[in-house]
């Protein structure tokens, strides 16, 4: 048990230090290309007495930087969502999105875009996450209740699959319909943001996705013991001690507002709840200790480079973030349901 905490600890150490390269690479390159002096003038000009920083330099502070930052806990809240997912329902093929809650907090940001203004709703740094928490709150009980069984009153992972595809295209609907009401430039944003994007980042959205992701992967790990008792199944838990209902909601809780509040600044990135989890469990094991700390790393990592995919492939311009991500994840997602041999 000793030597196998050490072996895991030192792959969460080797996870971390690809973190830093990737966020590294991440700062480094895109449209334009900044080298180690650049970012290190651009750094010393914020310390009080040094020169004001040039218009590179405020390039790099002011968009670079922190949608670099942006991404990292983007990619571990994604991460870490759908280790709780995996973990809730003890199968790997589920999802933040699978479940309808990313669709449902797009749709509460893409209503907040545009009727916001006719509503009259006071904007302020919190309304846009408070708007996608409720739309993702409210498709994830959707899917739960439609998914439900009249018999035991009980969610099975065919249903839930299904479920979630109907009101995932639900909201994407409603979606389509609020940008064809939308003004030009807000429909142009709300079709760009649908697939993905971080080019919206700055130092508010990084501090507001900063504090949701690690105050939710912090309780997330309060609760990982309970979770490994709840993957042996439902009735051993309970004799463990662990009560299942309040832990369902819980876990659920923590997936809806971190997913949510990520999703509200950043648009629908799929498939990266689902590869991170599957990887490290292949890898490492299934003890959702390690797999929360794991998954967090390996999320800002991979979505890094997705997002370093994505600025360098057609650059000047730059690919939606989602797309780089649905290309790698739906070939996985399938081979996941091959070897699962679902029966419908």
């Amino acid at each position: 048990m000793t030597k196998q905490r050490g072996t895991r600890r030192g792959f969460l150490l080797i996870l971390a230090v690809a973190t830093l390269i990737a966020l590294a690479a991440s700062i480094r390159f895109g449209a334009i290309d900044f080298s180690i002096a650049d970012i290190t003038h651009a750094l010393t000009s914020l310390i009080p007495g040094h020169p004001e920083p040039t218009l590179n330099q405020r390039i790099f502070l002011e968009l670079r930087l922190p949608r670099a930052v942006l991404c990292l806990f983007v990619g571990a809240s994604l991460g870490v969502g759908g280790t709780l997912m995996q973990a809730l329902f003890r199968n790997p093929i589920v999802e933040p999105g699978l479940v309808g809650t990313s669709s449902g907090a797009a749709f509460g940001s893409a209503l907040f875009f545009v009727l916001g203004g006719v509503l009259h709703i006071a904007a302020s740094v919190w309304t846009l996450p408070i708007a996608a928490c409720i739309g993702g709150v409210v498709s994830t009980y959707l899917v739960f209740l439609l998914a439900k069984s009249r018999e035991d009153g009980r969610a099975s992972i065919v249903m839930l699959l299904l479920t979630g595809l109907a009101v995932n295209a639900l909201f994407m609907s409603a979606i389509g319909f609020l940008s064809y009401i939308a003004r030009d430039p807000q429909a142009r944003s709300i079709t760009f943001w649908s697939l993905g994007t971080l080019s919206g980042a700055n130092w508010k959205s990084v501090s507001i996705v900063s504090i949701t992701t690690t105050v939710g992967s912090i309780l997330a790990l309060r609760y990982a013991k309970q979770l490994n008792a709840l993957m042996i199944g439902e009735e051993e838990a309970t004799y463990l001690g662990v009560n299942v209902n309040r832990l369902k909601w819980i876990i659920l809780s923590i997936n809806v507002v971190i997913v949510a509040v990520a999703t509200a600044f950043t648009g629908v990135i799929s498939f990266v709840g689902l590869i991170v989890p599957h990887i490290l469990r292949m890898m490492r094991g299934a003890d959702n200790r390690f797999l929360i700390v794991g998954s967090a790393l390996l999320g800002a990592t991979l979505l890094s480079l997705a997002d370093l995919i994505a600025r360098l492939a057609l650059r000047p311009a730059e690919l939606p973030i989602g797309i780089v991500t649905s290309a790698v994840g739906v070939p996985i997602f399938l081979s996941l349901l091959r070897r699962r041999q679902y029966v419908f």
